[in-house]
């Protein structure tokens, strides 16, 4: 079994960019796991809304688009060997996996804003279940932390259900959410190689 949690450090220039994303030394079936099913939802996802009875503005299209890019490419992103080695590696804090998923909760304002007519309670309800149940999977010791996280996106996919009217346009929207930060990348997992032998 080929398993390594070591990691190399960014390349120099843009290409490091790239590799603070998907993670250094990311294979070419990585990345393109990584970009194309993303981009693909990113033109699917403005053309469902567009079907919908509403009045959208360029901006609200080009931020769903801009959503489902970041949502769906974070899921299959973060799930990756490359990503693993890299966002769990050894310096790694719980505390910097808490500010990356801190960040989005920009997120879940522009989607109370722009999309569910200034709805507070959503983005304080939804901001506040995100940081918690976070704080939890990090805390939790690492064996525990797979059923914890599965737990805590089914109750958000309940919450999605029975708790909230649906987001016009973004029904996908706090599913895919929660699958990437809490499932995603939370979860420090085993980075298999790809000369791993089932």
């Amino acid at each position: 079994m080929s398993i390594s949690k070591n990691y190399l450090l960014p390349r120099p220039g843009l290409p490091g960019l790239l590799d603070r994303i998907a993670g250094p030394k990311a294979t070419t079936a990585e990345l393109l796991i990584q970009f194309i099913p993303p981009a693909i939802f990113a033109m699917v996802a403005p053309i469902y809304a567009q079907n919908l009875p509403l009045d959208w503005t360029l901006g609200q299209l080009g931020l769903i688009s801009l959503l489902g890019f970041d949502l769906i490419g974070g899921i299959l992103t973060n799930a990756t060997s490359s990503a693993k080695r890299w966002f769990h590696r050894r310096e790694q804090t719980w505390q910097n996996h808490l500010v990356f998923v801190s960040i989005h909760l920009v997120h879940i304002f522009l989607v109370a804003l722009l999309f569910r007519n200034s709805d507070w309670s959503f983005f304080w309800i939804v901001s506040s279940y995100l940081i918690g149940s976070s704080i939890l999977i990090l805390r939790i010791p690492l064996y525990l932390q797979r059923s914890l996280a599965l737990g805590l996106y089914s109750l958000a996919l309940l919450g999605n259900l029975y708790l909230f009217d649906p987001t016009p346009g973004l029904d996908w929207f706090l599913p895919l959410f929660f699958l990437k930060l809490l499932v995603s990348h939370l979860l420090n997992e085993t980075p298999y190689q790809p000369n791993e032998i089932r």
